[in-house]
């Protein structure tokens, strides 16, 4: 892990967090999850354990603390970090076309519905309420899906070219 790639990974996750802040809240003053977004294009640029591993816990514990749901910390954290080693995981099993914008956005989607479905999952755990899963997911977690996904699509070409640029490279998934 080099001194670019850590300042690269922080500025991803410095602006989900911002996009995250700026976003105003819907159902109760719940919102999608833009850090979720930048994980994904983090770990896509630094599919190294190490990396997946620093971005989950850093995001986790980021959404957690500016969490609007109640006691969403705990949530916030187990829901990241498992989820940023399951979208590893994936990327590691579609290495050949995983770098495609489409199918990158396509495993952003799922990632993001996986990432609410911990959420939710961990939060009514703790919770101990008797909170209807469907609701939420259904008002909170699909409309996150449509987000995260549009703006993924979005916004990684545009790290793609920023980073081609500054003459750096993201790291390959070789065979």
């Amino acid at each position: 892990m080099n001194t670019k790639q850590l300042v690269l990974m922080s500025m991803l996750i410095a602006l989900g967090t911002a996009l995250y802040l700026v976003i105003p809240g819907f159902n109760g003053g719940m919102k999608p999850d833009f850090m979720l977004t930048m994980m994904f294009i983090g770990i896509l640029l630094f599919p190294k354990a190490s990396h997946v591993f620093l971005l989950g816990t850093v995001t986790g514990i980021l959404s957690g603390l500016f969490s609007t749901f109640p006691a969403g910390f705990i949530p916030n954290v187990v829901d990241k970090v498992a989820t940023a080693f399951l979208f590893y995981i994936a990327i590691l099993l579609l290495k050949k076309v995983s770098q495609h914008i489409l199918v990158s956005t396509v495993l952003t989607a799922v990632g993001t519905i996986l990432s609410g479905s911990i959420f939710l999952s961990v939060a009514i755990f703790l919770m101990g309420v008797n909170v209807p899963f469907i609701g939420l997911f259904l008002t909170v977690v699909l409309p996150a899906v449509a987000l995260n996904a549009l703006a993924f699509f979005i916004m990684y070409p545009i790290v793609l070219q920023l980073m081609k640029r500054s003459n750096m490279q993201p790291i390959s998934l070789s065979a």
